[in-house]
């Protein structure tokens, strides 16, 4: 996450120009700051900065650089949003390409990671919830009583809690009222762990 020269001159003009002015630059701004004419040069170190997790920016719209909280500027991390899970019936697996920025230390030491949208009810014990954002952990195994995104044959994909039970694999819901789902071991793939959950109000 180690920033270069010229990317700590940009952020360092980003955040100048905001706390005098409470709204950010725009590329060209910053361009003139640091006797930059290319703004193609700016987008690029720009870019850079959402890469690393300094800032973050709304598509496609001037005046839209944020800085991201953090204590030193270099806490956080973005993780590919790469789409939604059923916390419920099982839903066919679905890609997008966003990200989502989270604190560094809720991911460290987990090897590849990836988030996804939680749709439906099914995990609220577990205090996950419609609209959540789970922070999954790429693994192909689990142990029982992990909560797990679980892919039931192909393209069938559910947010539950693993548990082997001989030739037959038990996902259960965190939910009083639904009923867990048992499916032959040899059509459960394991694809992560979760590790970590966001809300946003």
């Amino acid at each position: 996450m180690a920033l270069t020269r010229r990317q700590r001159e940009v952020l360092d003009v980003i955040r100048d120009f905001i706390a005098r002015n409470g709204y950010s630059p725009s590329l060209e701004e910053i361009g003139g700051e640091l006797n930059l004419s290319s703004v193609a040069t700016v987008h690029k170190h720009v870019s850079h900065l959402v890469e690393k997790g300094y800032v973050r920016r709304g598509w496609n719209q001037n005046r839209s650089i944020e800085l991201v909280d953090s204590a030193d500027g270099g806490g956080v991390v973005q993780l590919p949003l790469v789409g939604t899970i059923a916390a419920g019936r099982p839903l066919e697996a679905v890609t997008v390409s966003e990200a989502i920025t989270v604190a560094s230390d809720m991911v460290r030491g987990q090897g590849a990671v990836y988030a996804l949208r939680v749709q439906g009810d099914s995990m609220v014990d577990e205090q996950i919830r419609d609209g959540d954002y789970v922070i999954i952990s790429e693994r192909k195994t689990a142990r029982d009583g992990e909560t797990v995104v679980a892919l039931i044959d192909p393209g069938d994909a559910t947010l539950k809690k693993f548990y082997r039970e001989g030739a037959t694999v038990r996902l259960q819901p965190a939910h009083p009222r639904m009923d867990p789902i048992l499916v032959p071991a040899d059509r459960v793939q394991v694809r992560g762990v979760v590790v970590g959950v966001i809300r946003r109000y």
